[in-house]
Parts: C-alpha cells; structure tokens; sequence
C-alpha cells in the first residue's frame, strides 16, 4: 500500500474500524471518503460539480490503473533474473492490468503536479494510455488543459489523490477503489441537484434489486444503464456467492455520452468486460441490442420522461400491450424491458409511484393489459428519500415470463405485494437508504415465497406483505402494494390516499407541461420567435 501521509494512514486505520459499523447499519458515510471529498470540492471553487465530475473520476482511474501497473512492474524487476522483462506489454496485458507508458504513470505526473503545464502533462497521458489499451479507446476525459481549469488547484488535487493507495492487490480486495469511486459519484449527483444524478442509483437500491433476481449465470441487460453501477453490483454478487463473473455476459446501453463514458471507466476499473453502446437516439429510436433475450434485465429509468419521441413510435413492434402515451415513457421503458426477456426471464427495475395506478391517457389499459397477463411476480413500494436526483416516490416492479419455472413452487396467477415505506435510515437531513437487515428481510420474503429454501416459510404479513390471486389485482387495476397488504393500526389507509393524490398531482401537472409546450410551438410557428 503506497501512503505517503501520515494523516491519511490515521484515517485509512479509522476506516477499517468503521468498514464493519457500515455493513451493519446499511449505508453510514464510510470515514476517509468523505474527509477526502471535502478536501477534493473545497478545490473546485466556483467550477460546477458536474464538470468537477469528470476531473475528479479521470484522476481517480488514472491513480488506479497506474498502481495496478506499478505493482505487477516490481514483480517482474524481482523476477528479472528468471527471464521476466518489466517492459514487456503482454506481462501485464495477460494479467488483466493496462499498459501504462512511462510519461503516463502517476509517478511522472505528480512529480510536475506544480507546473503550470500539467493540465497538458495529463491531457497527454490519458491519450498515451487510450492508444495503448484500446478497450478504453474514446472513454477518458482529455481536457485539463483548458485555460478554465486552475493550474493551482489542479496540482493540489493531484497530491490529494496521490495519497490514496487505490490499485494495489490489497486495496482491490477490499474494493477501495469502488468505496471511493461510488461515494463520489453519490457526492457528485447530491451536489449537481434535482435532475442532475439521473446516470447514478443508490447502491441501497441496485443491492436489493440484485439480491432479489440473483443474476448468477446468464445474459444481463440495462439499457439505461447510466454509471454502469447495476453490472458493478452483479458482479460482486457473484463474486459474494462463489460464482464467476466470466458466468454473465453483460449488455447495456446509455444516451448520454458522458454518462456513457463514466459507465466504460466504471467497468474499465473493475475488469468487467461488457458491451455498452451508445448513440445520441437513445433505447427507443435505436435499439443497440435488438434481437438480445436477456435472461435479466436492471434498470432504473428516468423517470416520467415527456420527451421521449413517443410521437415517432406510434407503431413499434415492442408495444405489445398498448402503444405508451406520448408525455410519458414509463410504460415505454416497462414494454422494452419485457419485449427482451427471454422467455425464461427475470426483470428487476425502478419505476414512480404513479405507474402503479395512473390512469393518464391509456397508462390504466396497459397496465391492465399487462396484469392480465400474468407477468406481474413482486412489486415493492419504497421509502421517500433515496434518490439524489427527484423527490418523487419510487416502487420496483419485478416482472417474469416464467411463473412455472420447475425449480420452484408454481405461482400462476399469483403476485407478492411489499410495503417497505417505513423502512431505511436517514443518512442526513435529505436522504435515506436501507439497511443491509432491511434488504435481507424484503431479498428473503420474495425467495421464501417463490419456494426457495428459506429460514422462515413464507406467510403474509398485515401492514408488509401478501401474496394475491390475480382476480384481486384484476378487480382494482392499481399496484399499489399499500391497497392489498392492509394495515397495523390503521396507519397506511392515508398514507395509500395520500400516494394516490400525490401521482394525480404530478400526471396533471406533467400534463399541463405538455400542453403548455405544444402551446408555445403553435405561437412561435404563427407569430415567429418573439
């Protein structure tokens, strides 16, 4: 482990210590993470976070693809005598470690981190490093140079992560790079504001939705895969259960280049070999991975998006239960997710609240269609406060092709509806995530009900769970878990009203944002821009 500060060794000592206190209750900030990223945004100024972003996350990559290297480089100088050679590309390359030329190395750059050239100096190593490893070809950022950027503050920055030991064997098997990588994209999307963290999910979130499809073996698909934290958290559930990670293959999709960017580094980090497509059109207008059945698909979605292109897919071929109205995609990205599950599939994905009982153009009918259907396995409502980017309450739907899978109990006609409102912690004034008890606790109750060796069998419990018969579910139309799980002292009967009143509110007033748009386009076009 290479520190060079004495105190920073304190703090990666305390960290240790608080390592266990953070599995325990789920989510408490983790110790020298966030004293690192005080340090690391008092540099910023008055730069905005979400160009900071990308600053900050190059440096971090290049500090661990670098540590990596240097670590395999000292191997092969105490095997020199055996016939190893510490320049040869393929040593490294055939170990999983990036080439990294000797200008680009973290070495040579911090020690010119006070030059005022040193924006260029790494300018031109992260372009050295994409030429020399071409998986990462077009993926890191290349613009500290610009004359925008502080010289000053840069080389601080630089010192400051030149302090973290982040590639080294030890420090990947205790995942420092990604403790350190996720608490900043978190950090980032906070402070980026509503609507700016859409490309991140907090890992309380992706931790269940993984826990609960158990993506073991097989195709994984998330076509708005943002950071690319759904595929990180496959592979170290994997990697938890004894699996290997070469047992998935990994297909994603992203529209938003930078994201898509961040998604390739992310991965790149890790090792994780993956096919992530991107094109400004997006998932609706061009499909990357048409064809693919996915035996399961993540994914966290924007939600409520008006501006989709909805109106240039009236006709598609993946509305299988009703074309989606065109001032709302929620059940565009429901319909594309199942149109690429196969048919023994499993999707696992977040969703609003008002996609459980909006009636707002044809929402209700699809809806209808698809609880017909059967395909409907779980729905979890969620607790307020999880999410960086919106206030809005959020449910994760789980939907399968296959109720009568033969390894477990036949659940036709059947679905599990999960009350976990009242559940998470509150990590500060803002926000919450579930606890690690909590994720096992809803993880548990969906497997023991599907017919899975379970500590406990399954039962329905008022006020938190309960299997219904479809004719119910039929009956209503709504999925709101709140309507069928009952109540403990009649406490969620508001709460469920309040939810419905809630959704009405945000479907009229993304109704009147529509209209207000076609409005302003009919006056421009008949009065010109004013």
């Amino acid at each position: 482990m290479t520190i060079t500060n004495p105190t920073f060794n304190y703090l990666i000592i305390k960290h240790e210590g608080l390592v266990n206190k953070k599995e325990k209750n789920g989510g408490a900030n983790l110790g020298f993470e966030e004293k690192l990223w005080k340090s690391a945004d008092s540099l910023r100024k008055n730069m905005d976070a979400g160009e900071y972003k990308h600053i900050v996350l190059g440096l971090i990559f290049l500090k661990y693809v670098t540590d990596a290297f240097e670590e395999r480089h000292n191997q092969l100088l105490n095997e020199k005598s055996e016939g190893a050679d510490p320049e040869d590309r393929d040593e490294y390359l055939g170990h999983n470690v990036f080439w990294i030329p000797k200008k680009s190395r973290w070495s040579e750059i911090q020690a010119q981190a006070k030059k005022p050239t040193i924006g260029q100096i790494i300018d031109n190593a992260m372009i050295s490093i994409e030429k020399e490893n071409s998986s990462i070809k077009g993926t890191l950022p290349k613009d500290y140079s610009r004359p925008a950027l502080d010289k000053t503050n840069l080389g601080k920055l630089i010192d400051l992560i030149g302090t973290i030991g982040l590639g080294e064997k030890e420090n990947r098997s205790k995942d420092i790079l990604g403790r350190v990588y996720e608490y900043f994209l978190g950090k980032f999307a906070s402070a980026e504001g509503k609507g700016a963290g859409q490309f991140y999910t907090p890992p309380s979130i992706v931790k269940l939705l993984i826990e609960i499809i158990k993506p073991y073996k097989g195709r994984v698909f998330d076509p708005c895969c943002g950071s690319g934290g759904m595929f990180v958290q496959s592979e170290k559930f994997i990697e938890k259960h004894g699996g290997k990670k070469e047992d998935i293959s990994i297909f994603g999709q992203e529209s938003n280049e930078t994201t898509w960017r961040l998604a390739r580094m992310n991965l790149a980090l890790r090792g994780i070999d993956a096919d992530i497509k991107w094109n400004n059109e997006g998932s609706f207008l061009k499909d990357e991975h048409i064809g693919l059945n996915a035996d399961f698909v993540l994914a966290n979605p924007p939600f409520n998006d008006s501006e989709w292109s909805g109106e240039k897919l009236r006709d598609d071929v993946r509305w299988d239960f009703g074309a989606p109205p065109v001032g709302n995609a929620n059940f565009a990205w429901v319909q594309h997710f199942i149109h690429h599950l196969s048919p023994k599939g499993i999707a696992g994905f977040v969703l609003a609240n008002g996609s459980l009982s909006s009636e707002t153009s044809n929402e209700g009918d699809i809806r209808k269609e698809i609880i017909d259907a059967d395909l409907i396995d779980c729905i979890v409502s969620l607790p307020s406060q999880l999410f960086y980017s919106t206030p809005i309450a959020a449910c994760l739907w789980f939907v399968t092709r296959n109720k009568k899978n033969s390894k477990l109990r036949d659940r036709t006609k059947e679905t599990l509806f999960i009350d976990a409102r009242h559940m998470g912690n509150l990590v500060d004034r803002k926000h919450r995530e579930l606890t690690d008890d909590e994720i096992n606790k809803i993880s548990e109750t969906y497997h023991s009900w599907r017919g899975e060796k379970s500590p406990k069998p399954y039962q329905n419990i008022p006020g938190y769970c309960k299997s219904c018969k479809l004719e119910e579910i039929q009956s209503h139309n709504v999925l709101l878990p709140g309507r069928y799980v009952g109540t403990t002292k009649n406490l969620k009967t508001n709460e469920d009203n309040l939810d419905k009143n809630i959704s009405s509110l945000f479907e009229k007033l993304n109704e009147q944002f529509i209209e207000s748009n076609k409005l302003e386009k009919e006056i421009k076009q008949k009065f010109g821009s004013v």
